[in-house]
């Protein structure tokens, strides 16, 4: 079998591929592009090279497996058309997002930007504004494997921890999880609210004004999942009006962010570039997920992480 690989996980890894029987073809993803040496692959190990490519040119294409845990990118009518199977990077980045999440509660709770700003122009100044995570109710918008990590790493904080997700059911390290049938009451008694729901046609744009006027006066809102989640200019329109402790987005409807957004310019908005995800251990996890796929593959075994097309993608 013919597997084509985006990035290259180094010499010590690709070789633990080939000896599972694979032949390797490595093109990196930003200059990947048809031609008679990748046209007949059997897999696909990428990110998102789909609109540098034809896909139609890959008549043995049986497997894609995707390196991000988002599956937006993918070109979903062609590999439901095509009976291909969809594998992702599920679980892979949670640590690290999880640890993020935590981050950005604290920032915004302790004022961490005023104490930086100061620094920069030397100002010995005492905040009296701060406040404490203790007792909070936290609440996460969808209850998989980022949010579990999240919810875990809230666990020390004396803080009550919600989710909500399709019906309700029981999530570990949740004390409590809401069906999307009762997302305002959700909303109603959560300080913090963290969205880490999938992107799909029925999550776009699924926090918009109306979603946000049911949020409590002064919570925080962060962002982890995907910019379209969020209407971004009801964001932006309520953010001015002063609804938001604060807010922080590590994803964005247009990326990267234009250099206009007028989200640059809003004193209590926390803005990082898609990179909650990174840390030392992303490429050993991810490619842990890659070989063991790539394995069971060859056997015919099951896979693990295989993507349910028929949500609502």
């Amino acid at each position: 079998m013919k597997v084509l690989f985006t990035y290259n996980y180094g010499k010590e890894k690709m070789n633990k591929i080939k000896e599972l029987g694979y032949e390797i073809v490595y093109m990196n993803e930003k200059e990947v592009c048809n031609n008679e040496n990748i046209n007949d692959i059997d897999v696909l190990v990428c990110y998102n090279p789909f609109e540098k490519i034809d896909m139609e040119q890959f008549k043995k294409l049986k497997l894609i497996q995707l390196s991000s845990i988002g599956i937006d990118q993918a070109p979903i009518d062609y590999i439901k058309r095509n009976n291909i199977i969809l594998s992702n990077n599920k679980g892979g980045y949670s640590i690290p997002i999880g640890e993020w999440i935590i981050l950005k509660i604290l920032e915004i709770y302790k004022k961490s930007w005023n104490f930086y700003e100061n620094k920069e122009n030397k100002i010995w100044k005492i905040n009296t504004d701060l406040l404490e995570l203790y007792n909070k109710n936290v609440g996460f918008i969808g209850t998989g494997t980022i949010a579990i990590e999240g919810a875990k790493r809230l666990q020390g904080f004396g803080v009550n921890v919600y989710g909500l997700n399709t019906n309700g059911r029981d999530v570990e390290h949740f004390d409590k999880c809401f069906s999307i049938d009762y997302m305002d009451k959700f909303l109603s008694k959560c300080d913090v609210i963290v969205v880490s729901i999938p992107y799909t046609k029925k999550t776009h744009h699924l926090i918009d004004a109306k979603v946000i006027d049911k949020m409590k006066d002064k919570c925080v809102l962060i962002n982890i999942a995907r910019g379209s989640i969020i209407n971004e200019l009801d964001l932006i329109d309520k953010i001015k009006q002063g609804k938001f402790l604060g807010v922080a987005l590590d994803v964005f409807e247009q990326e990267p962010l234009p250099k206009e957004s007028t989200l640059w310019n809003l004193d209590n908005v926390i803005l990082t570039p898609h990179n909650c995800w990174i840390s030392e251990n992303r490429n050993n996890r991810r490619f842990e997920v890659i070989y063991e796929n790539l394995k069971r593959f060859k056997n015919n075994e099951e896979l693990m992480n295989i993507v349910n097309l028929s949500k609502g993608y």
